[in-house]
């Protein structure tokens, strides 16, 4: 055993404590790898600003709606966007959420310019219980970006509680990346 050669008055603090120079070495490593780990992952998120769109913000007169036959059923809801709601989402599309239930959301982007509507393929629920965040938003998105975040479950669905990362391109959401939050 390594003696530790400094005054032995700090009971707090010794080798002696760790039992060896390598036991010490060890617990510094995988301090240090931990801490590593998180600053890489949390470096890899998407950022709003790596989905900028390249145009201006569309500010001239929204478009009628276009409906097909399944957009019937939420007429009375895209009408209301469209005639409340300016472009606040990827350049000229109109982003709309309403609830579907307890801590449950749906939604559609509209295009400005068309009047198209384009469906969010699932619903977000349980917000609430994928963050220790009071201020956490269900759905957060920019006017000048394609990338949109969703925090909770997806459909619902059991072990899917987190954050996932979409792109709106070429009228779809591309999946990005989800982090998952783990189950207790």
């Amino acid at each position: 055993m390594i003696k530790n050669s400094t005054s032995n008055n700090n009971p707090y603090f010794s080798i002696q404590h760790f039992g060896s120079l390598p036991a010490v070495i060890l617990l510094f490593t995988i301090v240090y790898m931990f801490n590593y780990t998180i600053v890489i992952a949390q470096s890899t998120l998407p950022n709003f600003k790596d989905y900028s769109i390249n145009e201006k913000i569309y500010n001239g007169l929204t478009a009628p709606l276009v409906l097909t036959r399944d957009d019937l059923m939420f007429k009375t809801r895209l009408k209301w966007a469209t005639k409340n709601i300016k472009p606040n989402f990827a350049g000229h599309y109109i982003l709309t959420t309403w609830g579907c239930g307890a801590q449950c959301l749906m939604g559609a982007v509209i295009d400005a310019k068309t009047g198209k509507v384009y469906w969010i393929e699932f619903s977000i629920c349980c917000w609430w219980s994928s963050s220790l965040d009071d201020e956490i938003q269900p759905i957060e998105f920019r006017p000048e970006s394609r990338m949109i975040v969703f925090t909770g479950f997806r459909n619902e669905k059991d072990g899917d509680n987190g954050t996932h990362y979409y792109q709106f391109v070429n009228e779809q959401f591309v999946h990005i990346r989800s982090v998952i939050k783990p189950e207790k």
